[in-house]
């Protein structure tokens, strides 16, 4: 397999910098591959004859990508130098993670909860639940959950064990089916809790400091706090639970194209923006997030808020390239140039769209007002990778090539690409096809593939639509 641009870029940095410093950290967020670049750097040190490699971990599953100490303290002693440092934004803006959509909404609480006191983890969670484990609460709560979530599987942080009760009873007498887990269960009822939740049976699930971290069940799509977090790290880590995207040959019927954040605490207007600051030098915690005023209705709400919670107005995302081109569409235009094959418009309608290697291809084909990716190759048969937005498509379409491909069968320069098609591959395309003097070898090399596949991918794009009109 090959790594993304972007995680090879990450490597080569990291290994520049552990030649120059002896020493280097590299930051990366949810779904960015983490394991997979560590394994690429390893791999890379224990090229030299005499050298040897220890991986340690603090515990045995990790999903913190975050390079800050809960106390604030600096890693400066351990790191003298950070490599390089992947964005939630750049995995959002390439198709490997959804965009959060996040409400900030006051029940009546956010004044009293402002002046809840930190102790040296975290806010006193007492405090918090003698806030907010109100029945009046609860049932806003369920109120705004259904008024903006009601079809999504959902994941709820709250304070303490008994408000966690509280809410999950909350959910289940207003008819929606919802499972409880802390760490005061035995290990066997947490199990039961979560496949009850990932089977279906459950569409809710409540929990307290169990969730936060190791777990990842993909169509999870709305995240409600029901606390605040002293760190953003532990409010990074809350959100990330619902950007991971979904494989529908996994997860079929699950069409998942952001995540909703529903926050009746204070923790968005704390923290703001989803990126992790790295600071080596360590950093207390003094002051709050910017904010910007809603102006339809004046409300004060985070600055990464697109979404006035309060009324609705939407802040239009801001042109780049003098507004010839939006910031969606460029990272879509960046990621077909940084891909390690080149892609090509089978028919010129930008509706059909495939690379191949030597022994995988890779596809994105639109219908039905949706898209959707399709892998296959020798020996492979034919996957569904992907459905819904065009960038999700193509970065599942092209993780398939790079997991099946080799750097020998990637190079999108290479010169015999651009050569005129072998009389073997003119004598299986159509007829029209053969009379373009224009076409290429590799452009035939992807018609073919088409060609011979397309029986398959029609198959499994019409039963993904199928399947997902009976679903709605």
């Amino acid at each position: 397999m090959m790594l993304r641009p972007r995680q090879t870029q990450l490597v080569e940095r990291t290994l520049a910098a552990l030649r120059q410093y002896g020493n280097t950290l590299a930051v990366a967020p949810t779904g960015s591959g983490k394991t997979i670049m560590l394994s690429a750097v390893a791999g890379s040190v224990l090229a030299e004859p005499d050298a040897k490699a220890c991986i340690l971990a603090h515990r045995t599953e990790l999903l913190t990508a975050t390079p800050n100490r809960g106390d604030g303290q600096g890693l400066r002693d351990v790191f003298s130098n950070l490599a390089d440092q992947i964005t939630l934004a750049e995995m959002i803006s390439s198709g490997h993670l959804v965009p959060p959509r996040t409400f900030v909404i006051d029940v009546g609480a956010q004044e009293a909860l402002s002046k809840v006191r930190r102790t040296a983890v975290d806010f006193d969670m007492d405090e918090v639940a003698s806030i907010l484990n109100k029945t009046l609460i609860t049932d806003a709560v369920i109120r705004n959950w259904k008024e903006k979530a009601s079809d999504r599987k959902t994941i709820v942080f709250c304070s303490t064990v008994a408000h966690a009760q509280c809410v999950c009873n909350g959910f289940n007498a207003a008819g929606v089916p919802a499972v409880v887990i802390h760490g005061d269960l035995p290990e066997s009822e947490r199990k039961a809790c979560i496949a009850r939740f990932e089977s279906g049976d459950a569409q809710v699930i409540v929990n307290v400091a169990i969730l936060t971290e190791a777990y990842d069940f993909t169509p999870t799509a709305c995240v409600v706090l029901l606390r605040p977090s002293s760190y953003k790290s532990t409010f990074i880590q809350l959100v990330g639970r619902g950007l991971r995207t979904v494989d529908p040959e996994e997860h079929p019927h699950v069409i998942k194209t952001d995540c909703i954040v529903l926050d009746f605490g204070t923790a968005s207007l704390m923290h703001g923006a989803l990126e992790q600051d790295v600071n080596l030098d360590g950093h207390q915690h003094d002051g709050e997030a910017l904010t910007k005023d809603c102006p339809e209705c004046g409300a004060v709400v985070p600055l990464a808020v697109m979404e006035c919670p309060f009324c609705g107005h939407t802040w239009e995302r801001q042109p780049q390239d003098g507004g010839v081109l939006s910031d969606f569409v460029m990272s879509e235009i960046d990621l077909l140039k940084r891909s390690n094959f080149r892609w090509c418009d089978l028919f010129g309608c930008d509706d059909a769209l495939m690379a191949t290697g030597f022994t995988a291809w890779g596809g994105v084909f639109f219908l039905a007002g949706r898209w959707h990716a399709v892998g296959g190759g020798q020996g492979m048969g034919t996957h569904l990778l992907a459905v819904g937005e065009r960038t999700v498509c193509m970065a599942k379409a092209d993780d398939w090539l790079n997991d099946h491909e080799s750097e020998d069968s990637a190079h999108k320069t290479r010169r015999w690409l651009n050569e005129p098609p072998t009389e073997k591959q003119l004598r299986y395309l159509p007829e029209p096809m053969r009379a373009d003097f224009g076409l290429t070898r590799y452009q035939a090399s992807a018609l073919l593939s088409f060609q011979f596949n397309k029986a398959q991918i029609q198959r499994l794009v019409v039963a993904a639509n199928d399947s997902y009109r009976e679903a709605a």
